[in-house]
């Protein structure tokens, strides 16, 4: 994977400045620290950074068709460019490179926009058609790779991370209220949303066509479950028997590179069952695992046993709270949001010594929780989702709440909305109460309705968990961000579109079943993972949270957390701070591992997103 930014004039007498563009895409030198490449002519620019896994002599870019009317950079990997590129020479297209993304420029003479729904892969690209003066720019289908834009008085910018496009002259540097809401409202932040006021995210499944000076934006995929009652009859033991068959083909597919590819492990059932489909596959490779000094969330043991049914290198590191407090700020850099978990710090560790060992590419198990109903909330959907309070004006509240969210009353998701939103405004500033009504992101929808409507239940959580958990969050701020921060590309075979595809229609009771969450995943890695992991319950990886941090006496976090400072910031409350440090120091407190969210780290992982990117303090 790689680094892209550019930008586009948007009238007649702007032109893009060249140190400009350099300076935005040398913010992305960790996503592409082997090369660099521009094109700027006609009012637009484009600029790339490289990390080579494909073709590593010739892949550069930006690349063009024959005759130089398609300039294109892209991020990212198509995984099916074999087939793609066999049927372009046939039409008697001519390539340059042996680089995978190099079809996406001949496809595009084909097909137009039509392209996207011929690939499957994980990208992020802008395509510049020069005779209509055209910018054409996509994000994959489940959002694994970033995409950030902005619009000024002269200038449409983008860019893999905001910092690129925080560079440009005419983007301001502000929060986005509505973003920080997110945080401590959903898992994360929720596209087109970024902490930062006038950027937005290009959303999972959309593409964006910047031309005559207007910006327009357009889906192309998403997860569409059938209606509740309307799937195929088929043996249970079928779908078993597909999944294995597709995650092998997703697994051989992310092996492909120029380059050494290793894997992660967390002990759990997803990453094991991608391990052991490698160890099938492929020679012996080097997996990659986080272990703890304490013995409640330490997960080595299980991890030992997969490596060695995998026959892999395995390569260990050991993390503690100093690891933690020592990789918070790199990792909100590179995050670019404030967090609710520490964990994003042990994938930066993770990362870190996967490149040290002379890996560049590794295969992990994003993914399945979302697709296959692995958290406990999808249990409780099976059991019967919950009634009201008993307070009458609080339950319709409440609904009122859900039914602006989701379109459904009925449908409940992670808490109670009405009562969170009630909580929180006690977190924020006299000044941010004063004006939420405006920012508040419970007053507007954060998906599509007509994707809940008339669902499953669980398939109504999954769809949900997809788009609010995995695409702005798992895979952004967690995922790719922190591979990326050293220069690895993360890969991701739950996620290939065909298993994606499939996971819409598995019944209800093959995932939830009552010998456990992910039946049917449990079931493809019969003889590929030892028993003792397929059988074990469900562990979320975690780390050690705030409380912890504090227990350590760090001088700068007891700073960053002062009162003094959070009033000067003006986003939060000093009182409301003061009172959640005193219960999370008090004696026997402990976060609940999967319900509590860590307010604490929200708002000291905020306190350093100011600090590292020179935002401004608030009234």
């Amino acid at each position: 994977m790689c680094g892209i930014a550019g930008a586009m004039a948007l009238r007649d007498g702007a032109e893009v400045d060249a140190h400009v563009l350099d300076r935005m895409t040398t913010t992305l030198l960790h996503r592409g620290p082997d090369a660099a490449g521009s094109f700027l002519r006609d009012g637009v620019g484009l600029g790339f950074r490289r990390l080579g896994i494909n073709d590593l002599a010739g892949g550069n870019q930006p690349m063009s068709s024959e005759d130089g009317s398609v300039v294109m950079v892209c991020n990212g990997e198509i995984f099916n460019h074999r087939r793609l590129r066999a049927e372009l020479v046939a039409k008697g297209h001519r390539f340059r490179t042996d680089c995978d993304v190099e079809v996406l420029v001949h496809l595009y003479e084909e097909e137009g926009t039509g392209l996207l729904d011929r690939l499957n892969g994980q990208f992020a690209f802008a395509i510049y058609d020069r005779p209509r003066r055209r910018l054409f720019l996509a994000r994959d289908h489940a959002g694994i790779l970033p995409l950030h834009y902005a619009t000024t008085r002269d200038h449409f910018v983008f860019g893999s991370e905001a910092k690129a496009v925080l560079e440009h002259p005419g983007v301001g540097r502000a929060v986005d209220l509505t973003g920080l809401d997110q945080v401590l409202t959903f898992p994360g932040l929720v596209s087109p949303r970024t902490m930062f006021r006038g950027i937005s995210a290009v959303r999972p499944g959309h593409y964006l066509i910047v031309q005559d000076g207007a910006v327009r934006e357009t889906r192309y995929w998403d997860l569409d479950y059938p209606p509740a009652g309307e799937r195929e009859t088929r043996p249970d033991d079928s779908y078993a028997e597909q999944l294995r068959e597709l995650l092998t083909e997703a697994v051989r597919l992310r092996l492909s590179a120029d380059v050494p590819v290793g894997f992660y492990l967390s002990g759990g059932l997803d990453s094991s069952l991608i391990a052991g489909l490698v160890g099938e596959l492929a020679p012996p490779a080097d997996s990659f695992s986080v272990t703890f000094p304490d013995a409640r969330i330490d997960e080595s043991g299980y991890q030992r046993l997969m490596a060695q049914k995998a026959g892999s290198r395995h390569h260990e590191i050991g993390f503690t709270t100093d690891d933690i407090v020592d990789g918070l700020g790199r990792m909100v850099l590179h995050a670019e949001t404030p967090v609710k978990e520490t964990y994003n710090t042990c994938s930066l560790a993770l990362a870190r010594r996967v490149r040290e060992s002379g890996t560049t590419v590794v295969l992990t198990g994003e993914g399945a929780d979302e697709l296959f109903g692995g958290y406990v909330g999808y249990r409780f959907d099976r059991l019967g989702r919950g009634g009201g309070s008993g307070d009458a004006l609080a339950d319709a509240l409440e609904d009122d709440v859900r039914r602006r969210l989701w379109g459904d009353p009925g449908i409940f998701y992670e808490r109670p909305y009405h009562a969170w939103h009630e909580a929180k405004l006690g977190l924020y500033s006299e000044a941010v109460r004063e004006t939420f009504r405006e920012v508040d992101c419970l007053r507007r929808a954060p998906v599509d309705h007509g994707r809940l409507a008339g669902r499953d239940p669980l398939d109504q959580r999954s769809y949900l968990d997809f788009r609010l958990r995995l695409s702005d969050h798992l895979l952004a701020d967690h995922g790719d961000r922190m591979a990326m921060a050293h220069s690895v590309e993360a890969r991701y075979p739950f996620l290939d579109r065909a298993v994606m595809e499939f996971a819409t229609r598995v019944p209800a009771h093959l995932k939830v079943h009552p010998l456990g969450e992910k039946y049917v995943v449990r079931q493809a890695a019969q003889g590929l993972v030892p028993p003792e992991i397929i059988d074990r319950e469900k562990f979320g990886f975690r780390a050690p949270g705030s409380p912890a941090l504090l227990r350590a006496g760090i001088e700068w976090i007891d700073d960053m957390l002062s009162p003094a400072r959070i009033r000067r910031q003006g986003y939060f409350d000093p009182a409301a701070v003061e009172r959640l440090r005193t219960r999370y120091t008090g004696e026997g407190f402990e976060l609940h591992p999967h319900y509590g969210d860590d307010l604490l780290l929200t708002v000291l992982t905020f306190g350093i997103l100011l600090d590292t990117f020179s935002l401004p303090d608030h009234g």
